[in-house]
């Protein structure tokens, strides 16, 4: 098996601001150059910067945050780029602000006061909008909605132009940069999600669920590589059901060009307590986990960009 350089110095950089917050960065950067590892880990669901005047406007914010949040997903994810020289984008803004997984697009427009402005949207709302749980977030099943008033259009642009375009450029340039150094590149977008029912009669419900847009958003052998390594681990995983990534996956993904992206999901009674609140004493075990497998996609990656790269050194 190729050897995988060992991590190295790294340097963290911040960007974007959170309406509200003032000097509160949207999100920070952390990464080594050149990149010891073809990998850059993404949590855009775990910010916790509540501006007052957006936990003000909430009707539920405390039991909202709980449900809405990836909770401590960054912990996690923190660790594991420290052991393996992952690069790592961390979004502070809140997901009840913003959702850094949807389209500018996926906007239910009735939340703005005065509806859809001319010529965005044309007033329709795709199926998570209308789920409650678009761009911004709207409602949530046990909570009802979330949002004391409408908001103005002003409100929502800022919240585009200060943590959404430059969340998803700093994906951009730093997976060129991982890519342009081993000829491939792969982005791991890390999420949570509250414990699945069993699959079935003596079935343990799964831990991990890996998604690839159905097999779009990266090459088979990652896949593969990814379940044999759960496996070894000794952990249940299923593969896009019932998440098979979102818009981040739809939109960084470009296997032509050697970018490659999986969406993965954490059962949050892995590492949590039991309410799924606080960190638990078994989350160094579910780092242990994805630090595992990490480093064995690491190697596969780097293959993978070695291989697209034949051709141009034959000619």
């Amino acid at each position: 098996m190729d050897q995988i350089p060992q991590p190295c110095d790294s340097r963290t950089v911040t960007g974007g601001s959170i309406p509200g917050a003032p000097g509160r960065p949207a999100f920070s950067l952390t990464r080594r150059d050149p990149s010891p590892i073809p990998i850059l880990i993404a949590v855009p669901h775990a910010g916790r910067v509540y501006p007052d005047n957006l936990l003000e406007r909430m009707r539920s914010p405390g039991e909202a945050a709980i449900k809405l949040e990836d909770r401590y997903v960054d912990l996690l994810a923190g660790a594991i780029a420290r052991e393996t020289g992952a690069s790592l984008l961390i979004a502070h803004a809140p997901r009840a602000m913003i959702d850094l997984n949807r389209a500018v697009e996926e906007m239910d427009w009735d939340m703005l006061r005065r509806g859809a402005p001319p010529g965005r949207g044309s007033g329709r709302v795709g199926r998570r909008a209308r789920s409650g749980l678009g761009l911004v977030p709207r409602r949530l099943p046990g909570i009802g909605e979330l949002w004391k008033a409408r908001i103005e259009e002003s409100e929502l642009d800022a919240r585009i132009e200060g943590i959404h375009r430059p969340y998803h450029a700093a994906i951009e340039e730093c997976l060129r940069r991982i890519r342009d150094r081993w000829g491939a590149a792969l982005l791991i977008d890390l999420h949570s999600m509250p414990p699945l029912s069993a699959r079935g009669t003596g079935e343990p419900a799964p831990e991990f669920v890996l998604g690839d847009r159905f097999g779009a958003s990266c090459d088979g052998a990652l896949c593969a590589a990814a379940f044999d390594e759960f496996n070894l681990q000794s952990r249940r995983a299923a593969h896009n059901r019932p998440y098979a990534g979102g818009y981040v996956l739809d939109r960084h993904a470009a296997l032509e060009w050697g970018l490659h992206a999986v969406q993965i999901e954490i059962c949050r009674s892995t590492y949590l307590d039991a309410r799924l609140a606080e960190p638990s004493e078994n989350r160094g075990a579910v780092v242990a986990t994805l630090i595992a497998l990490v480093r064995r996609l690491a190697v596969e990656v780097a293959a993978l960009g070695r291989s697209s790269q034949l051709p141009q050194a034959a000619e």
